[in-house]
């Protein structure tokens, strides 16, 4: 069963979402500000978000950017700014569709059907291989090289350089890195991520310094255009 998260302030609206979208067969999340609905997408793994533009405490605008720090996750924003240079805002934020209200629920079902089905068939085109300079990474058998040497990593270690090569540019968090790889609450245990990044930058050797650290945040690897 797929999840979608609603970030949502209008509680009429978000109850409406809720009973369509559970009666379509999807669980679902919500949160009704930008500031919880971080929090949700961090915690709850959704497939899929619908994020209103107009939110308390953090508007989706922002909501958005944070997320697509860490996440190429599906968000299709939902508002009644409908203006050309709204929709265009939230095109450079790079979501993927955007639904003006009032929402037409069919209208809407067939979007987020659609544009979870791009995303499912854009992660089966993903490349056997990640290239990153003179690193490889052979996918999902948790291979890695430098130029011609075989590096050999712990699991997690792997993960979270392929983590980093998959999201080029963008900061990863290490709650982010807990939430994504570890699955489950991990609470003041953000130093086992540091050290696992410790242990892989010295695996590494001089490629290991391509992960930056971003003070108080997480992690990244420099985009290569």
């Amino acid at each position: 069963m797929k999840t979608i998260l609603i970030i949502e302030d209008d509680l009429d609206i978000q109850e409406m979402l809720q009973f369509f979208l559970e009666d379509q067969g999807y669980q679902v999340l919500a949160a009704e500000n930008g500031i919880d609905g971080v929090t949700a997408f961090r915690k709850g793994n959704p497939d899929l978000i619908l994020l209103d533009i107009m939110l308390p405490k953090m508007d989706g605008y922002t909501v958005c950017e944070m997320i697509r720090q860490e996440s190429e996750i599906p968000v299709i924003m939902i508002s009644a700014l409908g203006s050309e240079e709204d929709q265009l805002k939230g095109f450079e934020l790079q979501i993927d569709d955007y639904i003006p209200k009032p929402i037409s629920l069919p209208i809407m079902m067939k979007k987020i059907e659609a544009v979870i089905r791009r995303y499912e068939n854009k992660g089966l085109e993903k490349k056997e291989e990640l290239h990153y300079k003179e690193m490889t990474l052979m996918v999902d058998n948790y291979r890695v090289k430098v130029g011609k040497k075989d590096i050999n990593l712990t699991q997690k270690e792997y993960e979270i350089l392929k983590e980093l090569l998959e999201n080029q540019g963008r900061v990863i968090s290490r709650d982010s890195f807990l939430n994504r790889l570890w699955r489950y609450e991990y609470v003041g245990e953000e130093r086992a991520v540091d050290n696992h990044i410790k242990n892989l930058r010295k695996k590494l050797g001089d490629a290991g310094n391509y992960i930056e650290t971003v003070r108080g945040v997480g992690y990244r690897v420099e985009k290569i255009y």
